[in-house]
């Protein structure tokens, strides 16, 4: 097969979450650059207006929607809307998440003055609205025997990270076996369920946190080629698991991430 066959995604209806800026933006944008619809959501109202707007221009299929990734009615009713006015759904990225602030290598991340409301906030967003989205989409896609879902887990859920919040490294740990767990069920009906386990990209995750130097500096230590990744690299990967190049990969946990878990 030719590569524009494999990684062919031209007509193909993709659904996004925190699609206004970083890695979910990445996502959105090398999907509508390879031809497929894509609706780009975020709780963002503003950032969302102008990444989508910024695509259009471009001339790529482009649709937006405000959705909180919080309220599971709103964001399944989001995934039923789109799949409902193209008649089908291909691709989900379930890639909206929070910090949970700093690791236990601070003082403020230690578990001793980790706040239960910011816990059950952080395990609600990374972990539930995930299932919500894997489970809105899985329904389209069951039907339609055929589909990829697309996690952003992250190598904090893979291993301990002492740079990285309680919560955030529990519910991360959580969504790679959620995608094990529900690829099982869905491959019977032809869905590829995986996840991303990204390392240390600069994004705004945080509130930019990713953009302090001393913060750059100490995750960078952490990766053998020495430096954070930029959004642009993570969309190689997010093509080859939305398209059907992948069509015998699922269940699986992928790291891009410098070499960091080598």
């Amino acid at each position: 097969m030719k590569i524009d066959k494999l990684f062919d995604v031209r007509g193909h209806v993709v659904f996004v979450t925190g699609a206004a800026s970083g890695l979910g933006f990445g996502m959105a944008e090398v999907m509508a650059d390879n031809g497929a619809t894509v609706m780009m959501t975020d709780v963002d109202a503003d950032g969302l207006a102008k990444a989508a707007a910024s695509l259009r221009e471009r001339g790529l299929a482009v649709e937006e929607a405000v959705v909180d990734v919080a309220d599971l009615p709103a964001l399944t009713a989001a995934i039923d809307d789109t799949a409902a006015r193209h008649g089908r759904l291909d691709v989900a990225f379930a890639n909206a998440g929070i910090s949970a602030g700093p690791g236990y290598g601070t003082e403020k991340g230690q578990m001793n003055a980790v706040s239960l409301d910011d816990w059950n906030r952080v395990v609600h967003i990374n972990l539930t609205s995930i299932f919500e989205t894997i489970r809105a989409a899985a329904a389209h896609m069951k039907r339609q025997k055929s589909g990829r879902i697309v996690i952003t887990s992250s190598i904090a859920g893979v291993g301990s990270e002492h740079m990285v919040g309680y919560a955030y490294a529990a519910t991360k740990a959580a969504v790679n076996n959620l995608v094990r767990q529900a690829s099982q069920e869905l491959a019977a009906y032809n869905v590829m369920v995986n996840s991303i386990a990204p390392g240390p990209f600069r994004t705004n995750i945080g509130n930019g946190r990713l953009n302090d130097p001393e913060v750059v500096k100490q995750f960078a230590e952490i990766v053998p080629l020495g430096r954070l990744a930029e959004v642009d690299e993570i969309k190689g990967l997010a093509l080859l698991l939305a398209s059907p190049a992948s069509s015998f990969i699922t269940g699986t946990v992928i790291p891009i991430d410098g070499g960091a878990t080598a």
